[in-house]
């Protein structure tokens, strides 16, 4: 990386020079969003089912990480990267224990009981979530009516996981609260990793919070490493999760958000539900079924509606 004060965010190179700095941070979080959009069906991939388990939950998320972590500590030790300035150490920690730890895990202990359709789902008010944490990071003050949208995607995304739980009574599966966990996880990791990428280059961001991590991380994957041996399938989706879910998608995501704003950015995750079902179906052999796109639909519909909802400074 360059030197210590890095280059404005909206010096890139690689994006058509006519395009405004909101018009490249879309384009940028959608290229992260459709690496993202894989992850859900990937880590089942990896976890396997109840009938049927591949890796360990734990060594999905940790390993995942490690390996992530190794490459960024090459390309940080390639360009020579300075150490993050010491006010940006919190915030670094608060962006690994979102997206390193908090998301990883909880996706892939509730993926070995849900499927990837039925994920997408409930993981469908990350937007609205992201969009939430961003304003408040930013000292924003979102309006009455983005709220009430909030809330009323939140109970959506109940209803159908109460639905889909296949219990007696008013009941959640335990996989559907550790999706939501890792929803709102995934969201303060977002909008902190976003606030970093003002003033530091966008994969510095999650390069450094990978490395910082390597204590926890490679321990946790060293304990859970498969014991027996797995299918080159499962082994596919590790690496999938650990090169692009986990390392160079959050490199166009990051950028895209600082480029473009989270709130506004964060939009483009209206299409991450919709790309992970069609994934799942033809990559899981799962069945997408009227209740699943028709709560999806309306989820993103609140989300949409959420997002026109003024924002006051």
């Amino acid at each position: 990386m360059p030197p210590p004060t890095s280059p404005p965010v909206s010096a890139g190179a690689h994006t058509p020079p006519g395009l405004s700095d909101e018009a490249r941070g879309l384009l940028f979080g959608a290229l992260g969003v459709a690496i993202f959009a894989l992850t859900l069906p990937m880590t089942r991939l990896a976890v396997g089912t109840p009938e049927a388990p591949q890796m360990n939950s734990v060594f999905i998320a940790m390993g995942r990480a490690v390996v992530a972590g190794l490459l960024s500590a090459a390309l940080l030790a390639v360009r020579r990267a300075p150490l993050p300035q010491r006010a940006d150490w919190g915030p670094l920690a608060l962006t690994a224990a979102g997206v390193v730890f908090g998301f990883p895990l909880l996706t892939s202990l509730a993926m070995r009981y849900v499927g990837a359709v039925h994920a997408s789902v409930i993981v469908g008010l990350l937007p609205l979530a992201t969009a939430a944490v961003g304003a408040l990071l930013h000292r924003q003050r979102p309006s009455g009516a983005f709220w009430a949208c909030a809330l009323l995607g939140t109970a959506l995304v109940v209803a159908f996981a109460v639905l889909r739980s296949g219990a007696e009574g008013i009941a959640l599966h335990p996989a559907d609260l550790l999706l939501m966990g890792a929803m709102l996880l995934a969201a303060v990791g977002y909008g902190y990793g976003a606030r970093l990428s003002q003033h530091m280059r966008a994969d510095a961001v999650i390069c450094w919070a990978l490395v910082i991590s390597l204590p926890l991380t490679v321990p946790l994957a060293a304990l859970s490493w498969p014991q027996a041996p797995l299918p080159a399938t499962a082994w596919g989706a590790f690496a999938y999760v650990s090169v692009f879910s986990m390392w160079l998608g959050f490199f166009a995501w990051y950028r895209g958000l600082a480029l473009g704003g989270t709130v506004r950015v964060s939009q483009v995750q209206l299409i991450q539900p919709f790309l992970g079902m069609l994934v799942a179906v033809p990559l899981l052999g799962e069945r997408l079924d009227a209740v699943s796109v028709g709560f999806g639909l309306a989820v993103l519909a609140t989300v949409a509606l959420g997002r026109r909802m003024p924002v006051r400074r």
